[in-house]
């Protein structure tokens, strides 16, 4: 029987699903997690509900992941989306799969999940204690203990799963990158990946609150190919854009220092710009002496009706009548190609993943064992990768958890 003494910092979705794997490998796991509940962050993802993950082929997965996706093969490999579903099932989570692939507890409830990760904890008998974990020792070239803030933990294996540093109020306050970095570990500068967009046009305050539904948005930079195009929904803020779309699109816009971006939105996708013409002249055929802002407001919400009447140069006032083509057709260009400069992403605090960490060229990506120090093992947010929406960041966490979870239970056997 294993009983080799296996410490997982950070209980989090990663964490959970290592400490699981390790004990049902036999290891003596002691889950160091400081705050008061575990998987605090796992229960605020989807909107509480847990996007638990992507029901999706392989290649489907890796397409999602738009930094370092091919260092995942071999975790994807071990635990793809199916076996993770399998995984909740067996634990009685019931699940449900709804548009795009997402996959959700039934109940809506993503406290069912860390619920019931909780709950396998238990009955394998991991030991849970509160506490910070301050520094990884090592002995020979390979881990020893874990020092807490309370206590020191002897390990033969160590996994750090702390997360990164978006939501610091959930317990993800960049430790893991310190403690790393100490053990000769290079941190990729973290940033934000699903983070909202500032932008510096007063049009975005003007429409503040404003949510935009089945649009589609695009990405450019200098390049006439778009780097991001999709379809679905966006809101406009005090601050810039927001909502699912922008969200996704900000997964995709990593050189703010060199690159100037601009989003491109066609408010209209299920027309072409002859049927919408079509439609604006029906629309004033059938109302002739309206003003332009009524007419407009049957095209666009109504808190959009002054921007856009403002960036056509039309006074609100004007006489649907007297609208001549060229303003009509400068109008169905602005509703096809509603653009948006954007200068910059939010705070990493505010975003939901943490781009960068733990270059994922030091870590064997079979394992998720460092390469520089011996029985030292990295799960979820902490590497340097990330996903777009949908639940693929957690299908990274429980993946990668996993793998580090099956190997640091198998190490020292490896080792002899």
């Amino acid at each position: 029987m294993n009983h080799k003494r296996i410490a997982v910092v950070g209980g989090g979705a990663a964490g959970l699903m290592a400490a699981i794997a390790a004990a049902e490998g036999g290891g003596q796991v002691t889950l160091l997690e400081p705050n008061d509940r575990l998987g605090k962050k796992l229960n605020i993802t989807g909107k509480g509900r847990c996007n638990v993950t992507n029901n999706c082929s392989m290649e489907e997965l890796l397409a999602n992941i738009p930094r370092n996706g091919r260092f995942l093969w071999s975790a994807f490999s071990r635990f793809n989306a199916q076996d993770a579903m399998a995984f909740f099932e067996e634990l009685g989570v019931p699940l449900k799969t709804e548009r795009g692939n997402r996959v959700f507890p039934q109940s809506d409830r993503s406290f069912d999940v860390s619920g019931a990760l909780e709950r396998r904890l238990r009955r394998l008998h991991v030991r849970i204690v509160r506490d910070r974990a301050l520094s990884i020792e090592t002995e020979g070239g390979a881990v020893c203990a874990v020092l807490g803030e309370q206590a020191r933990y002897p390990a033969q294996a160590v996994i750090l799963a702390t997360g990164g540093v978006s939501y610091p109020a959930t317990g993800s306050t960049g430790d893991g990158y310190r403690m790393a970095q100490a053990l000769g570990h290079m941190i990729v500068p973290p940033r934000g990946s699903l983070v909202p967009l500032e932008s510096d046009s007063p049009d975005c305050a003007a429409m503040q609150g404003l949510a935009l539904r089945n649009v589609e948005l695009a990405v450019y930079s200098k390049k006439t190919k778009p780097l991001f195009r999709e379809f679905g929904e966006m809101l406009f803020t005090h601050f810039g854009v927001s909502g699912p779309l922008v969200l996704s699109a900000s997964a995709h816009l990593r050189n703010w220092d060199k690159e100037r971006y601009r989003l491109v939105i066609d408010l209209k996708p299920a027309l072409d710009e002859q049927k919408l013409e079509s439609r604006i002249l029906r629309d004033i055929a059938e109302n002739p002496n309206r003003d332009m802002d009524k007419i407009l407001s049957g095209l666009v919400p109504r808190s959009m009706v002054p921007v856009v009447l403002r960036r056509c140069g039309l006074p609100p006032e004007e006489k649907a009548n007297s609208l001549t083509r060229e303003q009509r057709r400068a109008l169905v260009q602005l509703l096809t190609h509603f653009e948006i400069p954007v200068t910059g992403p939010r705070p990493v605090r505010e975003a939901i993943i943490t781009s960068g960490g733990v270059k994922v060229g030091e870590v064997q990506p079979a394992t998720m064992e460092s390469k520089l120090v011996r029985g030292l093992f990295f799960a979820g947010e902490i590497l340097d990768t990330d996903a777009y929406t949908g639940g693929f960041n957690l299908q990274i966490a429980w993946a990668t958890g996993h793998c580090a979870g099956c190997a640091a239970a198998e190490y020292k056997e490896m080792q002899q």
